[in-house]
């Protein structure tokens, strides 16, 4: 029985495969760093997980900025229920660093949630009525955060919520993923020269822009490169960064496209970090 539990375990933290041919957000495996501590508001809901705290696992969580979906990563002591500890790092909500730069979480304060079970790639999640309440839009940005969190599984692709409709995947709630997805580095990051820029684009002609600010806002390092998909098609994309410079200080990472029509920077996604000393 210890055999198949630790199976089962590791099966749900297989990651997804890295891109699709469709705009559906495919964000790839789940990334791995060090712990965010919550914002002093977060509430997190009770949970009684079998947890070994001499180890840790990472795991992706989705919140919301500016309307779309916007993903983080969490760090917390080891646990065979990956399913159950996103979901609750999702509830607990945005950090404050995270807060600050409108990173916000669309679920109600102190909901609960109820994970059914997993079967035939659908995940079946129950919440209470509070889910279905503020607006049709609120509600599905809610969804997709839940859908999203959950299907970096392989072993999830859909999520049933049992409320008399169709169990949803990524591909129902892309319009809900901006441009540009950066899933690494992460808000509040440490990072030294160089490091290493990852994500997800749909963009012209595939091609996906960064440029480094230092704590003035000048400029330090600039790079572009292609994703694996663009034009109508979500692709992943890596770059690495370099920058001069051996004093720690709070930085931007500043990932974009630029415009075909003005040549001006488009669809940015501003990422705090922190510049380490050499």
């Amino acid at each position: 029985m210890k055999r198949l539990i630790l199976f089962l375990g590791l099966f749900l933290a297989m990651p997804l495969a890295a891109c699709t041919p469709e705009d559906s957000g495919s964000l790839g495996p789940a990334p791995t760093g060090v712990p965010i501590t919550p914002g002093p508001s977060a509430t997190p809901p009770a949970s009684a997980l079998p947890s070994d705290p001499t180890k840790t696992i990472t795991v992706q969580v989705w919140f919301s900025r500016g309307g779309k979906v916007f993903p983080t990563k969490r760090t917390a002591p080891y646990t065979l229920e990956t399913s159950h500890l996103a979901l609750t790092q999702m509830m607990i909500g945005p950090s404050a660093a995270e807060a600050a730069v409108g990173v916000d979480n669309a679920m109600p304060v102190g909901l609960s949630f109820d994970i059914k079970g997993i079967s035939n790639g659908v995940a079946t999640v129950s919440f209470p009525s509070r889910f279905y309440a503020d607006g049709a839009a609120l509600v599905r940005l809610r969804q997709a955060q839940v859908v999203y969190t959950l299907t970096q599984y392989a072993s999830v692709s859909r999520v049933d919520f049992q409320n008399g409709a169709a169990p949803l995947g990524r591909a129902d709630l892309a319009d809900l993923v901006p441009a540009i997805v950066v899933l690494g580095p992460v808000i509040g990051q440490s990072v030294t020269s160089p490091f290493t820029v990852t994500g997800t684009a749909n963009t012209r002609e595939a091609t996906v822009n960064a440029r480094l600010l230092d704590a003035a806002g000048r400029e330090i390092a600039t790079k572009f490169t292609t994703a694996t998909c663009g034009n109508g098609c979500r692709g992943t994309y890596s770059m690495s960064l370099s920058y001069q410079g051996c004093v720690e200080q709070n930085g931007t990472l500043e990932v974009y496209q630029i415009s075909g029509e003005d040549g001006s920077r488009r669809d940015v996604v501003a990422i705090p970090l922190v510049l380490a000393a050499c």
